[in-house]
Protein backbone atom coordinates (compact mmCIF):
# COMPACT_ATOMS: atom_id res chain seq x y z
CA UNK A 1 0.00 0.00 0.00
CA UNK A 2 2.40 2.62 -1.24
CA UNK A 3 0.38 5.52 -2.53
CA UNK A 4 0.42 9.28 -2.56
CA UNK A 5 -2.16 9.18 0.21
CA UNK A 6 0.41 7.55 2.50
CA UNK A 7 2.85 10.38 1.75
CA UNK A 8 0.17 12.98 2.48
CA UNK A 9 -0.61 11.38 5.84
CA UNK A 10 3.09 11.14 6.63
CA UNK A 11 3.50 14.87 5.97
CA UNK A 12 0.40 15.61 8.05
CA UNK A 13 1.78 13.56 10.94
CA UNK A 14 5.12 15.39 10.78
CA UNK A 15 3.43 18.79 10.60
CA UNK A 16 1.13 18.02 13.52
CA UNK A 17 3.97 16.36 15.47
CA UNK A 18 2.08 13.07 15.65
CA UNK A 19 3.70 9.72 16.30
CA UNK A 20 5.64 7.98 13.53
CA UNK A 21 3.81 5.69 11.13
CA UNK A 22 4.51 2.87 11.07
CA UNK A 23 5.20 3.27 14.75
CA UNK A 24 8.53 1.89 16.05
CA UNK A 25 6.74 0.35 19.04
CA UNK A 26 5.68 -3.11 17.86
CA UNK A 27 2.38 -3.05 19.77
CA UNK A 28 1.32 0.30 18.31
CA UNK A 29 2.40 -0.82 14.84
CA UNK A 30 0.32 -3.98 15.29
CA UNK A 31 -2.73 -1.92 16.29
CA UNK A 32 -2.22 0.34 13.27
CA UNK A 33 -2.31 -2.75 11.04
CA UNK A 34 -5.40 -4.45 12.48
CA UNK A 35 -7.65 -1.49 13.24
CA UNK A 36 -9.55 -1.60 9.91
CA UNK A 37 -10.32 -5.28 10.39
CA UNK A 38 -11.44 -4.70 13.95
CA UNK A 39 -13.59 -1.78 12.81
CA UNK A 40 -15.41 -3.95 10.28
CA UNK A 41 -15.63 -7.01 12.57
CA UNK A 42 -18.22 -5.40 14.87
CA UNK A 43 -20.78 -4.79 12.13
CA UNK A 44 -20.12 -8.26 10.68
CA UNK A 45 -20.89 -9.79 14.09
CA UNK A 46 -24.26 -7.98 14.01
CA UNK A 47 -25.34 -9.69 10.77
CA UNK A 48 -26.94 -12.63 12.66
CA UNK A 49 -29.21 -10.15 14.48
CA UNK A 50 -30.13 -8.54 11.17
CA UNK A 51 -30.75 -11.97 9.63
CA UNK A 52 -32.94 -12.98 12.58
CA UNK A 53 -35.14 -9.92 12.17
CA UNK A 54 -35.54 -10.08 8.40
CA UNK A 55 -35.60 -13.84 7.80
CA UNK A 56 -38.06 -14.65 10.57
CA UNK A 57 -39.76 -11.23 10.36
CA UNK A 58 -39.64 -10.99 14.11
CA UNK A 59 -38.03 -8.22 16.14
CA UNK A 60 -39.41 -9.29 19.50
CA UNK A 61 -37.01 -8.34 22.27
CA UNK A 62 -34.89 -6.05 20.06
CA UNK A 63 -34.86 -2.48 21.33
CA UNK A 64 -35.76 0.16 18.74
CA UNK A 65 -34.56 2.96 21.02
CA UNK A 66 -31.12 1.38 21.48
CA UNK A 67 -30.53 0.60 17.80
CA UNK A 68 -31.87 3.97 16.65
CA UNK A 69 -29.55 5.67 19.15
CA UNK A 70 -26.61 3.58 17.87
CA UNK A 71 -27.50 4.71 14.34
CA UNK A 72 -27.59 8.40 15.31
CA UNK A 73 -24.31 8.10 17.21
CA UNK A 74 -22.78 6.30 14.23
CA UNK A 75 -23.81 9.14 11.92
CA UNK A 76 -22.19 11.67 14.26
CA UNK A 77 -19.01 9.57 14.41
CA UNK A 78 -18.98 9.30 10.61
CA UNK A 79 -19.27 13.08 10.24
CA UNK A 80 -16.45 13.51 12.77
CA UNK A 81 -14.27 11.02 10.90
CA UNK A 82 -14.90 12.78 7.59
CA UNK A 83 -14.17 16.20 9.09
CA UNK A 84 -10.85 14.98 10.49
CA UNK A 85 -10.06 12.61 7.60
CA UNK A 86 -9.62 9.66 9.94
CA UNK A 87 -10.05 6.62 7.70
CA UNK A 88 -10.41 4.00 10.46
CA UNK A 89 -13.34 5.96 11.91
CA UNK A 90 -14.88 6.54 8.47
CA UNK A 91 -14.67 2.88 7.42
CA UNK A 92 -15.92 1.61 10.78
CA UNK A 93 -18.96 3.84 10.93
CA UNK A 94 -19.91 3.40 7.29
CA UNK A 95 -19.98 -0.34 8.01
CA UNK A 96 -22.06 0.20 11.16
CA UNK A 97 -24.53 2.47 9.38
CA UNK A 98 -24.95 -0.05 6.55
CA UNK A 99 -25.94 -2.66 9.16
CA UNK A 100 -27.98 -0.40 11.45
CA UNK A 101 -30.29 1.16 8.84
CA UNK A 102 -31.91 -2.13 7.75
CA UNK A 103 -31.88 -3.32 11.36
CA UNK A 104 -33.85 -0.25 12.53
CA UNK A 105 -36.22 -0.55 9.56
CA UNK A 106 -36.77 -4.22 10.41
CA UNK A 107 -37.54 -3.36 14.03
CA UNK A 108 -40.14 -0.82 12.86
CA UNK A 109 -41.74 -3.23 10.38
CA UNK A 110 -41.73 -6.37 12.50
Amino acid sequence: MDSGLHHQHLRKRIHLKKQKYPHPNKYKAFMDKIIFGVGVAGPIMTIPQLWQIWYYQNATGVSFISWFAYLLIGIIWLIYGIMHQEWPIIVTYIAWIIIEIPLVIGIILF
